[in-house]
């Protein structure tokens, strides 16, 4: 009677629980891979198979129990489905068949999908289902599940240092250092998969940058990055060119709020600060004609800009980045603020401890650290090409790995939520 009791549930639930079947056939990489596998029955074809599929499931259920991929897949579904796995009913076979696949799928593409967020993305790009789906066909010979999870895994040094604090020391899923450390590994995640062998990497939160050159660090250097109320935001992108002696064309937003007013004051402010004035097409205009005290935010026509050498803003170098927010690295005057140590000074961009040297690096040959650093008050600047483009990251994590040791940093910018 309890067998009869168990048949009736099981058929129960393949006609009527499987009610996803139709999605799950839709879904394009289960659709891909039985294409591929140039058959509809994959699982449920032998029984080595269908101990593949139990080691799956368990190998899932267990890895949602630690936290690092969601609860949504539905392991126990699955399980209740496979007690008519050896069904003689063809439809049967194919709905439990698909719903494993799926599940494996998803859990597959859960170990690897990233939750990163940046302003600004040119650089990533989307993991085709092909790539997932290839990954499951081709491990059958690449030994047990476990193995392959562990491959598939993220293997970063300081990642698993955090992973491994995580699962130690953090037991509160809805607290703050939990939600750190994980946007933390995220970023680390997402910069392991992106596989760059020369790339910068700012974290906004350590104030600190890193260029990494044939995969390995090769500069490490301090940096100023924005105030709260004016925050870098957060880029993938590629530092495009370098200009040695830049202008700085003020923002319309610094001008208005903070140049305007000090003229207003003193008019002497421009001429001491190497300011000139400019208008659209970028001709001087003769600011000692100008009615000062009628201007203020909304209708001032013209433009503010910094006169190039040394003591420009934007020191003796500035590094352009592709980006819609008007945002690059570049030298400084104020070399003082390095000595701090709380540097969110900036109104976004982000000053650089040791541009020449990074310059160097980039610009191969086209440097000359001398001539710029004894270059005189308005020397032409010059646009140095690149022999490729290197990407940029500019993060947020406010977690990070320092001699093997988890230090905690602070939100500035208040995006742990």
């Amino acid at each position: 009677m309890k067998i009869i009791f168990t048949i009736i549930i099981v058929s129960c639930f393949i006609t009527t629980g499987l009610t996803q079947t139709d999605t799950i056939h839709q879904d394009p990489s289960v659709q891909l891979f039985y294409a591929v596998n140039k058959s509809p029955i994959y699982w449920l074809s032998s029984q080595t198979n269908i101990t593949r599929a139990e080691e799956w499931i368990t190998a899932i259920e267990a890895t949602k129990d630690s936290g690092l991929v969601s609860r949504k897949i539905m392991t126990g579904k699955i399980r209740t489905a496979m007690l008519n796995k050896y069904t003689k009913d063809e439809q049967i076979r194919e709905q439990i068949d698909s719903q494993i696949t799926s599940a494996v799928l998803d859990f597959i593409k859960e170990l690897q999908q990233i939750d990163v967020h940046f302003d600004y993305d040119e650089i990533t790009t989307a993991t085709k289902d092909s790539v997932y789906v290839n990954q499951l066909l081709s491990s059958g010979n690449k030994g047990s599940v476990s193995k392959i999870i562990t491959e598939l895994l993220c293997q970063d040094h300081d990642y698993l240092v955090l992973k491994k604090f995580l699962q130690d020391s953090v037991p509160d899923k809805y607290s703050g250092k939990y939600k750190s450390i994980i946007l933390s590994m995220n970023y680390l995640k997402y910069l392991s998969g992106n596989k760059q062998s020369e790339y910068i990497l700012v974290n906004i939160p350590e104030t600190q940058l890193r260029y990494f050159r044939n995969n390995q660090l090769t500069l490490t250097m301090k940096t100023v990055v924005g105030k709260k109320k004016t925050p870098t935001p957060l880029l993938s992108s590629h530092i495009t060119n370098i200009v040695t002696l830049p202008y700085w064309n003020v923002p319309f937003s610094i001008a208005s709020k903070e140049l305007i007013p000090k003229i207003q004051k003193d008019e002497k402010h421009l001429k001491q600060n190497n300011f000139e004035v400019i208008d659209a097409k970028g001709n001087t205009i003769d600011d000692s004609k100008l009615n000062w005290a009628s201007y203020n935010e909304t209708n001032f026509p013209y433009f503010f800009r910094e006169a190039t050498g040394p003591q420009n803003t934007l020191g003796v170098l500035k590094f352009n980045l592709q980006n819609p927010f008007s945002i690059y690295l570049h030298d400084t005057n104020a070399k003082s603020a390095f000595s701090r140590k709380y540097r969110f000074l900036s109104h976004g961009c982000i000053r650089l401890e040791k541009p020449i040297e990074l310059a160097s690096f980039l610009a191969e040959g086209q440097i000359d650290a001398t001539a710029l650093k004894n270059a005189k008050k308005d020397t032409e600047p010059k646009i140095l090409k690149l022999a490729k483009k290197v990407p940029v990251f500019i993060v947020y994590m406010p977690v990070i790995v320092n001699d093997g040791k988890v230090v905690f940093l602070k939100d500035e910018y208040g995006l742990v939520k």
